[in-house]
């Protein structure tokens, strides 16, 4: 499974961007139609923390800090996870990491619970 960020870059406080994943995922890597995707972010001397996370169903989370800011989505035709980010801020800026997992999860934002992980995208918002 390889998963591949893009749409990262600098913004000033108060801007926009949307983050991309795209990942292939079949059977051959465990993936039966169920899942479940998420965006988590690390900032330089910060612990990983989690953005968002939808399943297969529909079911989406946001963690407190991003409600009402980000929007995931999910392409399922084109299989493509989205983060449409707004209204950013400087404590947003970090590298974004989007993770997958082959089942639907009861907490889409334990990061534990994902099984494969992309490089990560880098988000700098200046203020």
């Amino acid at each position: 499974v390889r998963l591949v960020e893009s749409g990262g870059g600098s913004v000033q406080a108060g801007g926009s961007l949307t983050l991309s994943c795209e990942a292939s995922l079949d059977t051959s890597s465990g993936y039966y139609g169920y899942y479940s995707k998420g965006w988590f972010r690390q900032a330089s001397g910060h612990e990983r923390e989690a953005v968002a996370g939808i399943d297969s169903d529909g079911r989406v989370e946001y963690a407190d800090s991003v409600k009402g800011r980000f929007t995931i989505s999910h392409d399922n035709d084109k299989e493509i996870l989205s983060l449409q980010m707004a209204n950013l801020k400087p404590e947003d800026s970090a590298m974004y990491y989007c993770a997958t997992a082959p089942r639907r999860l009861g907490n889409l934002l334990g990061a534990t619970s994902y099984a494969h992980w992309g490089q990560g995208t880098q988000v700098t918002v200046s203020s």
